[in-house]
């Protein structure tokens, strides 16, 4: 029994984890092991899929010992027993819907994410940027083509305010089928309505029995607000977006100064050895 145990820590993968040059701190890793050793769960809540994040699984061997969220809380997997735990997909009628959001809105374009497949209509230069981050290939498929369910889309646009109007259109249309959120002002990420990342964290909390005032979050998107919402004290990097800090109870140093670190030196001043 460490000081840590029956204690979740959930944490933002890009520009939280990872910082700004796609890299994890030494600093981070050592106090996420300190973490762990003390009896700590450590779970990973990210926007990414499993197709491109069990890369980052491989290459990084990151020390998680709890479910990881995927796909901005559409899913959640063990990646230690390699086993979908949970799954909450796009309606059937999600293909017709996002063709009636392009034809209202041709400059948009977007990923659709289908089991271990990236499928891409209209891209642009968001989409290459995106898809070249993540290490992955898209094919370009007419939307009636697309194989279906999907698990996620992701409108993508280098102007945010039309992106804001592809958003009201979903919600005035369908507010009661789809969560849609900026994971940043060029990706908007649409999900099945309650898959988000503060449901999964929740999700992960009670399935692993951890009690909600030892639950502690960390991100620095707007889809990170809702696992924010549900964290006993929550915190947000420097290099957040001003929604985000103002959602957190922390504002830590920023991506690039080891903030995991800083927050996991919280954590301990918190719990003090037993």
């Amino acid at each position: 029994m460490g000081r840590f145990t029956g204690v979740l820590l959930a944490t933002d993968y890009d520009d939280t984890l990872y910082d700004s040059q796609g890299t994890i701190s030494p600093e981070n890793r050592q106090a996420i092991h300190r973490f762990v050793d003390q009896g700590g769960l450590f779970c990973i809540s990210t926007g990414r899929s499993y197709i491109n994040f069990a890369i980052q699984m491989a290459k990084e061997r990151l020390p998680v010992n709890a479910p990881v969220i995927l796909s901005n809380g559409a899913s959640i997997y063990d990646f230690a027993a390699e086993e979908s735990l949970w799954l909450k997909v796009l309606p059937h009628q999600a293909p017709e819907h996002l063709a009636q959001v392009c034809a209202a809105l041709p400059q948009v374009g977007f990923e659709a994410y289908h089991q271990d497949e990236v499928f891409v209509f209209r891209p642009n230069l968001v989409t290459e940027h995106h898809l070249k981050r993540c290490r992955l290939t898209g094919q370009p498929r007419a939307i009636e083509d697309m194989p279906v369910p999907w698990i996620k889309v992701i409108l993508q646009h280098p102007d945010t305010q039309i992106l804001h109007q592809a958003q009201t259109y979903l919600l005035e249309h369908w507010p009661a089928e789809y969560d849609v959120t900026f994971s940043n002002p060029y990706l908007l990420e649409v999900t099945a309505k309650g898959a988000n990342k503060g449901r999964s964290v929740q999700w992960v909390a009670d399935y692993l029995g951890v009690r909600p005032e030892h639950i502690y979050c960390v991100g620095n998107g707007l889809n990170d607000i809702p696992m924010l919402e549900i964290s006993a004290l929550s915190f947000a990097p420097a290099n957040s977006y001003p929604e985000v800090r103002a959602a957190a109870d922390v504002v830590l140093p920023s991506c690039d100064e080891s903030c995991i670190a800083r927050m996991i030196e919280q954590l301990e001043t918190r719990y003090p050895p037993k």
